[in-house]
C-alpha cells in the first residue's frame, strides 16, 4: 500500500509523546518526593507531550478530503477503532494538559492525573494499533504483534527523550532513564523482527480466481484494466523498486534500533549529552522509516486484480 506521509508523523509523534507520558508519570504513581527537580522534569515533559500531540494531531488533517468534517470521525465509536482513536487522542492531551495545570497550581502531581495519563496513552495504542490489526484480510497486520510493536516502539522512543531530559533537569536519575530506553529498544527490535520473520512465509489473501469470481485455473492477466491512473493504482501500490523497500527495511532497523541501543549503552557519561539526543533523532528517523514499511509491506488483496502484468 502507499504511506501517507502524514499519517507516519502522526503514528510516530504521538507514539514517542505517550512513551514520554509514560515514563515521567511513574515515578509520580510511584509517589516520588516532589522535589524541585522532579517538577521541572515533568512541567517540561508535559510541554513536549502537548507540542507533539499537537503537531501529530495537525499532521492527521493532512490526508483528509474534507477536514471541516473531521468531527464527524467520532460518530461510529461503537464499532470503529478509528473512531475511537479520534476520541482517545484529545483525551490524552486533555489530561497532560490538566496535569500541568495542577502541577503549576498544587505544586505537585496528583496520582490519579498520572495513573489516568498512563491509562489514556495505553488506551490511545490500542486504538491507533486495532485500526490495523483489526483488518483480518489484511494478513500483514492481522496479527497481535502489531499492538504489541506499537505500545514497545512508543515506549522505547518515548523513555529515549526522558534520558535526555533527564541529563538536563534530573540528572541523578538519568542513566535509570537510558538503560530503560535500552531495555525497551531491545524489546521493541525483537519484536520488531519477529513481525518480518513471519512476514518471510505469510501468503496473501486473495488470488486472481478470486479477484473475478472465476474458478478456472488456467486464468493469465495480461493487462492491469487501466491506461491511465486510478484511485486504486495510486492508493494501494506503493509505487517504489525492491532495492527501495529492502533499503528502508534495513535502515529502521539500524537507525531506529540498533544504533540507538548502542549509543544508549555505550556513550561514556561525558558525551551523553551530545550520544543520547543523538541517538533519539536516530530513532524517530528510523520510527518514520519503520511506519513506511509498515504500509508498504501489506498487499492488498485488490492488487490481485489491478496489479501491473508480468
Amino acid at each position: 500500500m502507499r504511506p501517507a506521509f502524514s499519517v507516519l508523523v502522526l503514528t510516530t509523534l504521538v507514539g514517542c509523546a505517550q512513551g514520554l507520558a509514560v515514563a515521567v508519570a511513574l515515578p509520580a504513581l510511584w509517589g516520588v518526593a516532589h522535589s524541585a527537580s522532579w517538577l521541572e522534569l515533568w512541567r517540561l515533559s508535559l510541554w513536549i507531550i502537548l507540542g507533539l500531540g499537537v503537531i501529530g494531531l495537525g499532521a492527521s488533517f493532512a490526508h483528509l478530503g474534507r477536514p471541516e468534517r473531521a468531527w464527524r470521525a467520532a460518530a461510529m465509536w461503537r464499532t470503529s477503532w478509528l473512531s475511537r482513536e479520534v476520541i482517545a487522542l484529545p483525551a490524552f492531551l486533555g489530561i497532560a494538559a490538566l496535569s500541568q495545570i495542577a502541577l503549576f497550581s498544587l505544586q505537585g502531581w496528583p496520582v490519579v492525573l498520572a495513573a489516568l495519563l498512563i491509562a489514556s496513552a495505553l488506551a490511545l495504542w490500542v486504538c491507533t494499533a486495532m485500526i490495523y490489526a483489526g483488518v483480518r484480510f489484511l494478513r500483514e497486520w492481522a496479527t497481535p504483534l502489531t499492538v504489541l510493536n506499537f505500545l514497545l516502539m512508543g515506549l522505547a522512543s518515548g523513555c529515549l527523550l526522558a534520558a535526555c531530559l533527564a541529563l538536563w533537569r534530573l540528572t541523578p536519575h538519568a542513566v535509570q532513564y537510558g538503560r530503560a530506553a535500552a531495555v525497551l529498544l531491545a524489546l521493541a527490535l525483537l519484536g520488531r523482527l519477529a513481525a518480518l520473520l513471519r512476514l518471510r512465509n505469510l501468503a496473501p489473501a486473495g488470488s486472481m480466481q478470486t479477484a473475478i469470481g472465476v474458478a478456472n485455473p488456467a486464468i493469465r492477466q495480461t493487462s492491469k484494466g487501466f491506461t491511465a491512473g486510478a484511485f486504486n493504482t495510486r492508493e494501494f501500490f506503493h509505487g517504489r523498486s525492491a532495492a527501495w523497500a529492502a533499503g528502508m527495511r534495513w535502515s529502521f532497523v539500524l537507525l531506529g534500533f540498533v544504533l540507538p541501543l548502542l549509543l544508549a549503552l555505550l556513550t561514556p557519561q561525558a558525551l551523553r549529552g551530545l550520544g543520547w539526543p543523538l541517538a533519539l533523532a536516530s530513532n524517530l528517523l528510523g520510527a518514520l522509516a519503520e511506519r513506511w514499511d509498515f504500509f508498504a509491506q501489506v498487499r492488498h488483496p485488490q492488487n490481485r486484480y489491478y496489479q501491473a502484468a508480468l
